[in-house]
């Protein structure tokens, strides 16, 4: 009898896979990042465990057995959802696995900025000494975190070991822990005048596309500094540069862009009131084992008796 086929396209470790054989012993593994290693197979997979651009055309084929894809990233933006969900295909995402590295990199970015961390890196280089006039504190403030999903509660949650009071939106409206007063996205405006610090952990949906332009920082306080680690289409690139420019708003923490890597000819790149990382606030030694034993081996035990995951299944609807 022929074996179902799982294809995995990550190194994940013979430990790891000793276990998911023990969990389907009626399945064949194929395991690699490689290409040469898992691109013969996609034909006949039935579950596949990351996602890479050149599957589109590979699996979705007509009389593929392909049911469920698990996600590697925790954005699904950029895979063929309408055709998933034509298909029938279930998918999962690995929404959770960045928390804590998350998290610490939006905290490392307010700090840095509000603390001029940043400035004082470029003046040891070149040895200079000097105050920079920095006068700012983070403790009592206000934070706006838009998005409230894994990561923006453990934000929310750092957030108040500096005594900040936090406002939060989320579609759903509904409270949470260590979130003071919670919004629905209809309410953006009203919280936007409030906030010292706003975070956009949003996915790129149809929804939140260009969600942040000259309007929304026209509502920021002129004080205030915006920090975005969710995905760089949710602003208005070329409006956030003149806002900068313009002192409209006091600074911003970019981990995400349009482009990336971002163009070199961005003005993004010279500007004394911004930091940026290239897309590493999820980054963390911890990545595979969150992502195989706190999502993909529960939702494989649960697709094994019920033909269906449970942990992060995307909404077509919703987009993520």
């Amino acid at each position: 009898m022929t074996k179902r086929l799982m294809l995995i396209t990550q190194n994940i470790g013979d430990a790891y896979t000793q276990q998911i054989k023990e969990i389907a012993p009626d399945f064949d593994l194929i395991i690699g990042k490689d290409k040469e290693i898992w691109a013969p197979h996609l034909k006949n997979a039935e579950i596949i465990v990351g996602w890479k651009k050149e599957l589109d055309n590979l699996s979705l084929i007509k009389g593929s057995p392909l049911k469920w894809i698990q996600s590697w990233s925790a954005g699904v933006n950029n895979m063929p959802l309408s055709t998933l969900s034509e298909k029938g295909i279930i998918l999962t995402s690995a929404n959770g696995v960045h928390a804590y590295p998350i998290s610490e990199t939006i905290f490392a970015l307010m700090l840095g900025l509000t603390r001029k961390i940043h400035t004082y890196v470029k003046q040891q280089q070149q040895k200079v000494w000097h105050h920079a006039q920095m006068n700012l504190e983070i403790h009592e403030k206000t934070l706006g975190i838009i998005g409230v999903g894994e990561i923006g509660k453990e934000a929310a949650k750092i957030a108040k070991a500096f005594r900040m009071n936090v406002l939060g939106v989320r579609h759903s409206g509904k409270p949470t822990d260590y979130v003071d007063e919670m919004y629905t996205p209809d309410r953006l405006h009203d919280i936007l005048p409030k906030c010292d610090y706003v975070v956009i952990t949003l996915p790129l949906t149809d929804e939140t596309e260009e969600m942040f332009g000259r309007e929304e920082f026209n509502r920021m306080k002129k004080s205030a500094f915006l920090i975005n680690i969710g995905r760089g289409e949710v602003i208005v690139e070329n409006e956030l540069v003149q806002a900068l420019q313009e002192n409209i708003i006091a600074g911003a923490g970019l981990d995400v862009f349009i482009k990336e890597p971002l163009n070199e000819n961005s003005p993004l790149w010279d500007m004394n009131n911004v930091i940026i990382t290239p897309h590493t606030s999820g980054s963390t030694e911890h990545y595979s084992k969150r992502v195989i034993e706190d999502i993909f081996i529960p939702n494989l035990k649960h697709y094994l008796e019920n033909e269906k995951p449970l942990i992060n299944v995307v909404d077509y609807n919703k987009g993520y």
